[in-house]
């Protein structure tokens, strides 16, 4: 319960219609969840306008509106505010009714293209090891103290995430950690927040759907670090071309991390293998259970945060090298007998499907096969289709192309638009096999001993989406069912 006048700061006000000295029971942005006491604010979202709801919510007892555009009629008893911005004023006002939560623990978000979920769940997992209670905001799972709870969106809208970070705060949460979509920054989801720190991973193709162009895309990134205060931190990949962009117009202070150039954190990978990476980071070696390059990256942002939230060095790099990483992200089994090593991974941009592929290249003896099975999902980025077929033919021996998340989409027409990328040679190695079980199944037929198969694209998700229907389906299961049934 707040007060209506004490929640509006920030809000962009342009008029008010009624009294501001009421009280607000609950804040709501869908119209089928208002009630008595309830402030509804009138979303434009990608396919419905909160505003053609207006009339029902204050039917169903709604004390206040919040609206860009109010209506003709206004019922007298109901207060209306008038706002530039609906996005904007929904964090702005969530942040403030659910009383500052933000402000009251150290938020770090972590935003870029691939290694997000990585990077964030590796911060929650180390903290929580250094003695903190700690949050997570993930694409995987979001996490309460020890408590995990399913999530829905990698950002949770500006309501719920702030309903979220409250729930953290009083479960004693000193630290927590989020990914930061750009559908998030985009749509103002996290408006309102103060951060203690941000982390650009990288930056490739992804989300063109939505962004339209790769510099909307970039531009939209780079929004959050030109938010962050000055007494935050920002630390950027230096090896990706656009790290360094990111941080142009930042307030915060400015780190960098790198295993190519001179950098703040400075990494240097020694050995790579099955078993982890030894690395020596900022001239100090440790042996990793992660593996890849890609994952050498993660560990360097994640030891700067570290060292810039104030732990001491030598302990984070101890608790560091016995964690491991996010689920289904090179998530890997070994067949009892025949030692096919099957990996699992959420691979699904053309730049995390290469740096898969070639992490898998440093493991090989050299007689292995690597047998990959992926799939684009629907109604979404079509021109990385044809890209991402192309990458895992040129990186692989045998290529099965399948269904993943084929949402409303033909999974034909899908496996289609991702042949488009193959030429004479790269057809050879390819197969189009529309159900993903089935594709599965193939891959292991295929392998041989101590051979490699990849299943990438849907990594932790235990479902596959056709036609807005969600069907439990787990990549690792299936996967370890398949070498049960056939490596015997």
């Amino acid at each position: 319960m707040a007060l209506l006048q004490d929640i509006l700061y920030k809000s962009g006000i342009r008029s008010v219609q009624g009294r501001t000295d009421i009280p607000v029971s609950d804040i709501q942005i869908d119209s089928r969840k208002v009630g008595p006491g309830s402030l509804f604010i009138a979303l434009k979202g990608v396919k419905t306008d909160g505003h053609e709801f207006i009339e029902n919510v204050v039917a169903a007892g709604a004390a206040a509106i919040v609206a860009e555009r109010l209506p003709n009629v206004l019922k007298e008893g109901v207060t209306y505010v008038q706002v530039d911005d609906s996005q904007v004023a929904a964090g702005y006002i969530a942040h403030h009714f659910f009383g500052l939560p933000s402000e009251k623990m150290k938020l770090v978000g972590v935003t870029g293209t691939n290694g997000k979920t990585t990077i964030a769940t590796l911060l929650y997992k180390l903290f929580s090891a250094l003695g903190y209670t700690c949050g997570l905001v993930s694409t995987v799972q979001n996490i309460v103290g020890d408590k995990p709870q399913d999530a829905t969106h990698t950002t949770p809208d500006a309501v719920s995430l702030n309903a979220l970070l409250k729930q953290m705060l009083d479960a004693g949460c000193t630290h927590v950690f989020m990914e930061v979509s750009s559908h998030a920054i985009h749509q103002h989801r996290i408006e309102g927040l103060k951060y203690a720190g941000g982390l650009f991973s990288n930056i490739t193709h992804d989300h063109l759907d939505y962004h339209k162009t790769f510099d909307e895309y970039i531009r939209v990134k780079k929004m959050f670090f030109d938010g962050l205060p000055a007494n935050a931190f920002a630390i950027s990949n230096a090896d990706d071309k656009r790290g360094i962009v990111m941080l142009q117009n930042t307030s915060a202070k400015r780190y960098l991390y790198s295993l190519r150039t001179m950098a703040d954190f400075k990494g240097r990978i020694l050995e790579n293998n099955l078993t982890g990476l030894v690395m020596s980071v900022n001239e100090v070696e440790v042996h990793f259970r992660l593996i890849g390059e890609f994952n050498a990256y993660n560990l360097l942002a994640v030891y700067g945060a570290a060292v810039c939230l104030g732990e001491d060095k030598q302990e984070i790099l101890r608790c560091l090298s016995v964690l491991t990483g996010a689920e289904g992200r090179f998530d890997y089994i070994v067949s009892a007998k025949e030692k096919v090593i099957g990996i699992v991974d959420y691979a699904h941009t053309p730049d995390a499907l290469l740096n898969v592929l070639a992490t898998i290249k440093n493991l090989r003896k050299g007689h292995e096969q690597v047998i990959t099975v992926v799939g684009c999902g629907g109604d979404r980025d079509k021109t990385k289709r044809p890209i991402m077929a192309e990458v895992a033919c040129e990186h692989s021996d045998k290529v099965i192309l399948t269904s993943d998340n084929p949402r409303t989409e033909s999974p034909e027409q899908i496996l289609k638009d991702m042949e488009a990328g193959l030429n004479t040679v790269a057809r050879r190695k390819a197969l189009s096999i529309s159900d993903r079980k089935e594709a599965i199944r193939t891959a292991i037929s295929f392998s041989k001993p101590e051979d490699i198969v990849l299943i990438a694209g849907k990594g932790h998700e235990k479902y596959q989406d056709i036609n807005g229907v969600k069907y439990p389906f787990d990549d690792k299961q299936v996967m370890r069912e398949m070498m049960e049934l056939m490596l015997k």
